[in-house]
């Protein structure tokens, strides 16, 4: 029986309850089932007692007692005891526990995933570096956060559109331009300008792509070097995330939003409502009114559009583009967009609801004890590519994704080469790896999967690795409810340290030549439906399931 199953059968006891009269209220949509800290307490807990005595009008023990009655005629259930002011605490016989293992392998890759989400269409938009030099760890925490959330919304039945937002149009990239062309002509980066080997190497590609462009007038030599060098640049960053295992499925241009006069339409469209306003010669969104905690230039006094008036036209577009929620993942020095943002939305009349913003927190990487803090490639930041040389892709992706994005985080490399079990990848890998190494091992005893008990999974730690399995569906939904995909790597740290303990106490196949019994058989499904789980779990994560360490 999993969690939900359970979860299900204690909905169908309250509404059985509710039909006989036993009490009048109305019934939550889903009950909440969760492991107890203390496994002397049953496998699983409720506090629905307490939810909904007083709400019946009735001492919570006593609610908890109508419906302790009819849990306990359930098929499956062993015991249910009230414990406290009213808690719920469910122990399974061994053989509706121990089904669980079939459940999962026959999902297989399924398992985890559903429906919940099914029909919503989700623009996710995320790294967006500036196509003005190599990605840095800032934009690399959110190519692998990104990208987990992504396979995490899939998995509970959304259409995800993953979203890069190309910043061509602005300062920087004029910048950018003049320090390819300085490069170029042997001189030093302008002071604004971008520095670093990219840089030079850039500039080489662009002459040798353009060898007459040091003949043309500056202002046309900059304007090939910018054409060029931010084509080159771009590639480099998509064949960076790429050999990251993140691709987009939109590139979306900013400049675009400038042409026919499409923001432009909008900001008119924000005047006649009377939401934009006229002060000290700039055009000004009335956001406190929507919730902001001022209001915002949006065209500035000298008539050029502010940096909000693109926001506007882009999240327009994802609307026009059918998108119901649009998530942006911003950097750590973007707080301010989350209100800014929603005023926008409410302003034009749209659901503030239909933008979410999460703000990524500071990467540090340190070796050797202390920060690691320049590239050679940059010249000033460390990149995507440092990170994956140092550690490889794996390693990068989930230790990246392993935190909540909204706290800092020191990675320590010298960890992550280490193949020990302080090591949290190698950790849940080497469990992966291990369950294939078992089922090898079994098969060459002679142990296969033909007949399966499942009231012969009942030593201790078989509970405790059915229990962390059974959760595993739970986590991933709230990861999705959340937006925390770490919540998914933990409980793979969860289920790789249970499955240890396992391993440990109890054997797949015989020693010498002892008979083949039910238990070995039914041992082996539990190392493959724990095999399943890891490898799900890595897949959402982005990382690889290696059958052999």
């Amino acid at each position: 029986m999993t969690p939900e199953e359970l979860s299900a059968a204690i909905s169908a006891c309250l509404t059985a309850a509710v039909d006989a009269g036993d009490f009048t209220i109305d019934l939550p949509s889903e009950v909440r089932v969760e492991r107890p800290k203390n496994r002397e307490h049953g496998d699983w807990a409720t506090n629905i007692a307490l939810q909904l005595g007083k709400k019946a009008g009735m001492n919570p023990r006593d609610f908890a007692q109508i419906l302790s009655e009819r849990l306990a005629g359930i098929d499956g259930v062993k015991s249910v005891e009230i414990a406290g002011p009213g808690f719920l605490n469910i122990t399974l016989d061994a053989g509706a526990a121990g089904e669980l293992a079939r459940t999962i392998v026959e999902a297989g890759p399924a398992y985890g995933t559903n429906e919940a989400l099914a029909g919503q269409k989700i623009n996710l938009e995320f790294v967006s570096a500036n196509p003005t030099g190599p990605i840095h760890i800032g934009g690399t925490r959110w190519a692998a956060v990104g990208d987990a959330l992504a396979r995490v919304l899939q998995s509970q039945g959304a259409t995800v559109v993953r979203e890069y937002y190309f910043n061509d149009h602005g300062a920087q990239i004029e910048r950018f331009a003049r320090s390819l062309h300085a490069s170029a002509a042997g001189r030093p980066a302008p002071d604004d300008g971008y520095g670093g080997q990219y840089i030079v190497d850039i500039a080489q590609r662009v002459v040798a792509a353009e060898p007459d462009i040091l003949t043309l007038s500056e202002q046309d030599a900059i304007e090939c070097f910018r054409a060029v060098g931010v084509d080159f640049m771009f590639t480099d960053i998509k064949a960076s995330l790429h050999d990251f295992g993140v691709d987009f499925d939109v590139y979306f241009h900013e400049h675009s939003l400038f042409e026919n006069n499409f923001v432009g339409g909008l900001l008119e469209q924000l005047k006649e409502s009377g939401n934009l306003f006229l002060e000290d010669g700039a055009w000004w969104l009335r956001s406190t009114d929507f919730g902001d905690d001022r209001d915002r230039v949006v065209i500035k006094s000298d008539g050029a559009p502010a940096y909000i008036a693109g926001d506007i036209g882009y999240f327009v577009n994802k609307r026009r583009r059918g998108f119901d929620l649009n998530i942006i993942m911003l950097g750590a020095d973007h707080h301010g967009y989350v209100a800014r943002l929603k005023a926008a939305a409410a302003a034009l009349g749209d659901d503030p609801d239909s933008v979410e913003v999460l703000i990524g927190q500071m990467v540090n990487l340190m070796k050797n004890g202390a920060p690691v803090r320049m590239s050679k490639r940059a010249g000033t930041v460390v990149t995507l590519e440092d990170l994956v040389d140092a550690v490889g892709v794996d390693a990068a992706r989930y230790t990246l994704a392993r935190f909540s994005a909204d706290s800092n985080i020191d990675i320590d490399l010298d960890l992550l080469t280490r193949r020990t079990n302080e090591n949290p990848v190698f950790y849940v890998q080497y469990a992966h790896a291990r369950t294939h190494a078992v089922g090898r091992n079994a098969v060459s005893a002679g142990v296969d999967t033909g007949s399966f008990d499942a009231a012969s999974l009942s030593h201790p730690t078989e509970g405790e690795l059915l229990a962390a399995l059974g959760q595993f569906p739970g986590v991933v939904a709230q990861a999705a409810t959340f937006r925390e995909p770490h919540r998914v790597a933990r409980h793979l740290e969860v289920i790789a340290g249970t499955y240890h303990r396992w391993y440990d106490a109890c054997r797949v196949a015989p020693l010498g030549d002892a008979p083949v019994e039910d238990v070995h058989r039914s041992r082996l499904w539990l190392n493959n439906a724990t095999q399943q789980v890891l490898a799900n779990g890595l897949d959402l994560l982005g990382v690889s399931a290696p059958e052999r360490m």
